[in-house]
């Protein structure tokens, strides 16, 4: 009976949710990051950048999952939607560095202008658990725009 339980619950989970509903306690994965970036990719081209970024930086919007949001940076290092950190849209953050001391928004700059998708990897404070953990981080380039998500690995 108990097996039986847990199949439905499974397969309802499944179907109403995706697989992401299973998951919704846990971290983002990796394909959840690609397809967050997409999506990003689609609403700044369909919305236009003002009412996009708005949106990225909606924290519970529909850009942000768990621990998964959309970070927008122009190719001279300035963060223009951030959806964990209100705090750092608007600001050059080009010599930002993480706790290990790595210029992470200057490597992004650098790997955007020769790469149309990447992935980077540095240590940020993670928005769920508050404690800096490393991270991957996954860029896309559009009109000279790195619009990225990332997970969070412990």
């Amino acid at each position: 009976m108990r097996r039986s339980l847990l199949t439905i619950l499974t397969a309802s989970a499944l179907l109403w949710g995706g697989p992401s509903a299973l998951a919704a306690d846990g971290n983002a994965t990796r394909d959840e990051a690609v397809a967050m970036v997409q999506r990003a990719a689609k609403h700044l081209a369909s919305a236009g950048n003002e009412k996009a970024f708005a949106d990225f930086s909606t924290k519970g919007g529909p850009f942000s999952d768990r621990d998964l949001y959309v970070v927008v940076y122009d190719l001279t290092g300035k963060c223009l939607a951030h959806g964990a950190n209100e705090k750092l849209i608007g600001k050059d953050l080009i010599d930002a560095e993480d706790i290990d001391g790595k210029l992470y928004i200057k490597e992004r700059v650098e790997m955007a202008k020769t790469n149309k998708s990447f992935w980077q990897d540095y240590k940020f404070t993670n928005p769920t658990s508050k404690k800096v953990e490393p991270k991957e981080m996954y860029c896309q380039v559009e009109s000279n725009l790195a619009v990225c998500a990332g997970i969070y690995k412990k």
